[in-house]
């Protein structure tokens, strides 16, 4: 056995809101024109078209805007929660009104999380410019502003919200309200005694200076400081080689260290005096440890580590279920956004629903639902404009085709005539293949996943006709209710055709030609390496559970799509983790609903580059290996690890109650997702009426059979005895990724100290929001 021991590790919750301007933008042109401000029409619909004014305020971070007749009511946004700024009519609502307005003079603001985006219309191309441009500047400054800049702007936010009179002052009832806002739940005698201590000027009230030092006092970190001072000569400060014996022993760094601590003090100590002594300080350190640099994440296993240049079905790729839709199945909006947010996301695998449409053009959406529809060709445009922003390895378009032959004919059209030398038409090298082509061989490429006459062969020799008698894909979802339900009538059983196949359209599917599965022993004689099986998830199960070992076997030879139940008529997910375990490369998700199925997606793809491509373990992808995932212990290197945690503390965990009063009592669980063997959850007490600084340490057991498939993942929920607990955070990576000394798992008892982001599905803004766990 092996065991983890990883020291007062952290995971953090990075979630800067409202930050801090550089004065170097005061001089901006587009700026200037943003404090000013603008008439603009804000469009929702081809009939809904406002005129909104809208300005920068001065804090150069807050966008308010107004309609002509509100008078003073006004909304405002921050520019933390704008993710980026597009150009022209690329969204729906603005190429619905393109013949009115030209695309000089629209853009798009898209804003993080689950809100919608803001299409808007200038009175100029010019003032589109200014505006573009100048929300781009922000947006940059943001990203990066520094980590003592992200801590001032976030007490300065805090001071602006109690300063109830703004007199830039704050008597103690207004901090005695902040700190309920700040889910403090504290004794009203030493409340009021921290804040005489910071009331240097004995005024009765607190001004700029003394409320940073009561916010100091008020989150002192006896944990960290004790490892602080553990290092520290004169407990005051980390020389460069104290700071470099801390980075040695618990960091687990090797190479060039006396550099990095040189780095790191330059980076985040505040002291200039600290600087010049190549010193750190308290504050610095506890800068430094709300870093990313601080992560428990290998920062080796962050860009692209793995080898590329295996075939497709060695991977598992990150993979998107209904990417047209930004809600639930039966009456969400269907939007091409759906396939930008996922592109954006890293995913790999994007699926179009396509039927016929007026005028010749075949359309996108939910089939026999109450979705809305959008047109294929905008489909493919936004594909491929933004299939290589983030990974330049290949996508794969998984068509489910409803359309008649000339529409087919139509769609073959527009996948070449967009895409052009994108679209893969043709095999790589004009030799007959034995297998499927890699990542690397294939970046830059569109791949279409679809019915096919005939196959490569039949392609390379000629030999494939006009046939008319091809068959278009049956929807595999309602397929597969009906097989499952057959005397069951529902929204999703429709009428089940045999369409025939265009020749136009056959021709764009060459590695992934999609196929019906009959059996693991049909597939073994008779299949192709690139013809690709469709399951649904309960399929996916029940093969898993009768035959495991034949599943990943399959699956080391061609590719595998698993898709959620038609039944999740509110597009929610199953946990991956299960598909993964039988090696199925395409599992499928709803990338637009948020919970523990995209949690773990997010957390196994968040290696690698972010690329959408992880290399499956070797164990599952060797021909002549029977890897079990119900019987991992009788592989061959059969090394199981022990992973124990305990969960020390936390420091203002977010509030999550809509109720003033109300205070988080906080609890922490420990999930491990991976073979069935190694399922487990366990929790902590929770904490009453604490969510600034909860204190726990308790400790936590997990035996992990098959470490290389497995998933860690942190939750921090709000308990409540009368209801279902309230999601603060999280933070899921791979087992495998965790930092360790020396390769691999197989370790010894070794320390780690470090700091790691837990993401939250609820916007916050506290960048000091952290959980001390001990590995």
């Amino acid at each position: 056995m092996f065991a983890f021991k990883f020291l007062r590790t952290m995971l953090y919750f990075f979630i800067c809101h409202d930050c801090l301007f550089y004065t170097g933008s005061q001089g901006d042109d587009n700026l200037q024109a943003m404090l000013v401000g603008a008439m603009m029409r804000k469009i929702k619909s081809r009939n809904w078209k406002k005129q909104r004014y809208f300005k920068l305020e001065d804090d150069f971070m807050t966008i308010w805007y107004q309609s002509k007749k509100a008078g003073n009511v006004r909304s405002t946004f921050s520019v933390n929660d704008v993710e980026a700024v597009r150009e022209g009519h690329q969204s729906e609502v603005l190429l619905s009104i393109a013949d009115e307005f030209p695309p000089d003079r629209c853009f798009t603001l898209v804003f993080r999380g689950r809100r919608g985006n803001l299409d808007l219309v200038a009175e100029s191309a010019e003032e589109a410019q200014s505006w573009i441009w100048g929300m781009r500047k922000l947006i940059e400054n943001v990203e990066n502003m520094g980590e003592r800049e992200k801590l001032d702007q976030w007490i300065g936010e805090w001071f602006k919200k109690a300063d109830k009179n703004n007199d830039g002052r704050m008597n103690f009832k207004e901090v005695q309200d902040l700190l309920k806002m700040m889910n403090v739940d504290m004794n009203e005698h030493h409340a009021h005694h921290l804040f005489t201590m910071a009331d240097k000027s004995q005024s009765g009230t607190l001004e700029n200076d003394e409320f940073v030092l009561f916010y100091k006092m008020l989150t002192q970190r006896e944990d960290v400081l004790k490892v602080f001072q553990e290092y520290s000569v004169d407990g005051q400060k980390l020389s460069q080689s104290n700071l470099e014996d801390f980075l040695r022993e618990e960091q687990l760094e090797g190479d060039d260290i006396q550099l990095h601590a040189k780095q790191l003090i330059e980076c985040y100590e505040p002291s200039d005096k600290a600087k010049r002594m190549n010193a750190m300080t308290f504050d610095g350190f506890l800068m430094y440890l709300g870093s990313a640099e601080g992560s428990i994440f290998n920062p080796q296993q962050r860009g692209i580590f793995q080898d590329m240049t295996q075939p497709l079905c060695h991977y598992f790729i990150s993979s998107s279920h209904n990417t047209y839709l930004m809600e639930d199945q039966l009456r969400g909006q269907s939007s091409v956004e759906g396939y930008i947010r996922a592109l954006n996301r890293g995913c790999r695998c994007v699926e179009v629903d396509c039927w016929d449409g007026a005028n010749g053009e075949p359309i996108v959406y939910h089939g026999h639902t109450f979705t809305s529809k959008i047109l294929f060709k905008d489909v493919v445009s936004a594909v491929g404009n933004y299939a290589f922003k983030v990974s330049q390895y290949p996508v794969i378009l998984s068509i489910e085709n409803h359309c008649s032959v000339e529409q087919q004919r139509v769609m073959a059209h527009h996948l070449n005539h967009i895409l052009g030398d994108r679209l893969l038409k043709t095999i790589l090298d004009g030799k007959a293949p034995i297998r499927l082509p890699s990542p690397e061989d294939l970046k830059g490429k569109i791949l279409v996943k679809a019915k096919k006459d005939g196959g490569l062969e039949q392609s390379l020799s000629g030999m494939v006709e006009d046939s008319l008698n091809g068959e278009v894909s049956d929807d595999d979802e309602a397929a597969e209710i009906d097989e499952d339900h057959p005397h069951h009538e529902s929204i999703h059983c429709r009428l089940k055709s045999k369409q025939r196949l265009s020749k136009e359209l056959s021709d764009c599917v060459v590695y992934c030609k999609s196929v019906h599965f009959t059996s693991f022993k049909h597939s073994r004689i008779h299949s192709k390496f690139y013809e690709v099986a469709s399951f649904t998830e309960s399929k996916a199960r029940k093969h898993l559970r009768d035959a495991g070992a034949e599943f990943v076997h399959h699956n080391s030879r061609q590719l595998s799509r698993v898709y959620p139940s038609g039944f999740r008529t509110d597009s929610s997910n199953f946990n991956p983790q299960e598909m993964w375990n039988a090696g199925c490369q395409i599992v499928a998700l709803n990338f637009q609903t948020a919970g523990e199925g995209m949690d773990v997606n997010d957390g196994l793809f968040s290696q690698n580059g972010c690329c959408g491509y992880v290399l499956k373990p070797s164990f599952m992808r060797e021909a002549d290996v029977r890897f079990d995932p119900e019987m991992p212990q009788k592989r061959d290197h059969y090394h199981p690890v022990v992973l124990t945690v305990q969960v020390i503390s936390g420091q203002q965990l977010p509030k999550v109650n809509i109720k003033e009063d109300s205070i988080v009592d906080p609890l922490v669980r420990v999930e491990v997702h991976g073979v069935p063997m190694d399922q487990a959850k366990q929790e902590t007490r929770y904490i009453e009426n604490n969510g600034f600084n909860p204190m726990w340490y308790d400790t936590l057991h997990f035996t992990i059979h098959t470490p290389e498939l497995a998933m860690v993942r942190f939750v921090v929920e709000d308990y409540d005895k009368t209801s279902k607990n309230d999601f603060v955070g999280q933070y899921t990576l791979p087992l495998s990724c965790i930092l360790t000394k020396g390769v691999g798992l197989e370790v010894n008892n070794w320390d780690l100290y470090c700091l790691s982001t837990i993401y939250t599905h609820i916007q916050h803004n506290n960048p000091n929001c952290t959980l001390i766990v001990h590995f």
